[in-house]
């Protein structure tokens, strides 16, 4: 997949099939929206094209209210490719930008640079100053510039629309089954293993010690998770919290217990995904307590991996 930073130095080769849009999390609506754009492609001999904006449009004009974002824009762009998207456009959002009227965008961009032959919006995007390129907007501009122009519905789940604020929501709550459902994966976090205290080796379970690039992590708490080791996706068992059975820390960590396998993760970066909700963090009485517990959690979390379809389930974006 070839990555623009920037419309001004793409170099388009064929025509374009388009999108564009935030895309956070890549949750099953935005995943309906790019496998349009890759179909419609396909029949039109086109590129399939995303363009998205970094940083969040909101995190410029309001700071004060922007969301933590489910993935990096490393993630996003890999994922893209993952997807089918060949061609991806990552444009710098600032407050000149949010100045250009979304017709002037769909002209000098969508048609002269990247010559549209279609584009595609998800249900209640609006792009350009005051958000005024919306769909009839956008219909209005196509035809006059002679590319086709529509809107994705959007996607539901037990009624309720998919999104990334409702995802943050879930996560928050430690609801990662139902997150999962809405992204079509599992939840995941990615980062580089650091050096901690080194007290799970100390008591026979060594930990890994993620500091997550992510900001969005999941309510403190124990959870089946997978971590993927050398193109491997292993079993595991995460901590997300302070560790109060020892000193109690100011900053939540992330700290993963990696079954039936002994290896040195210092220094790597490893992705975790977060499967299911095992109990809330708490404070043991004693060491000897505490490894009891994580016996039983790991006892549970092996029975969790023996049912049918979670191998399945570890997508690779």
């Amino acid at each position: 997949m070839r990555l623009f930073h920037g419309y001004e130095n793409a170099e388009i080769a064929r025509p374009a099939v388009l999108t564009l849009g935030v895309f956070d999390g890549l949750h099953l609506g935005h995943q309906l929206i790019l496998s349009r754009v890759v179909e419609r492609a396909r029949a039109a001999g086109a590129v399939p094209t995303a363009i998205t904006f970094d940083p969040h449009p909101r995190a410029v004009l309001h700071p004060e209210s922007a969301p933590p974002l489910l993935q990096t824009l490393d993630q996003k762009v890999e994922a893209f490719g993952v997807l089918g998207i060949e061609q991806a456009i990552v444009v710098r959002f600032t407050r000149e930008f949010a100045e250009v009227s979304a017709e002037e965008f769909l002209r000098d961009v969508v048609h002269e640079r990247l010559h549209a032959k279609e584009v595609y919006l998800g249900r209640g995007f609006a792009f350009g100053r005051n958000r005024e390129g919306d769909i009839h907007l956008l219909r209005r501009v196509s035809r006059e510039l002679g590319f086709h122009a529509d809107e994705v519905p959007e996607v539901r789940l037990r009624g309720q629309r998919i999104s990334s604020s409702r995802i943050r929501e879930l996560l928050a709550a430690g609801r990662v089954g139902l997150a999962r459902r809405m992204l079509g994966r599992p939840y995941g976090v990615e980062g580089r293993v650091v050096r901690g205290h080194e007290r799970g080796r100390t008591i026979g379970f060594p930990t890994a010690n993620l500091r997550p690039d992510n900001r969005v992590i999941p309510r403190g708490g124990v959870y089946v998770t997978a971590t993927l080791i050398e193109g491997a996706w292993r079993r595991s068992v995460t901590n997300v919290g302070v560790r109060p059975t020892f000193e109690k820390e100011a900053e939540p960590s992330v700290e993963t217990f990696v079954m039936d396998w002994g290896g040195d993760l210092y220094g790597d970066v490893v992705r975790v995904r977060f499967l299911h909700r095992l109990r809330d963090e708490r404070r043991f009485s004693s060491v000897e307590d505490l490894k009891r517990q994580i016996d039983s959690d790991a006892a549970r979390a092996r029975k969790y991996f023996g049912r049918a379809g979670v191998r399945r389930s570890l997508s690779v974006i």
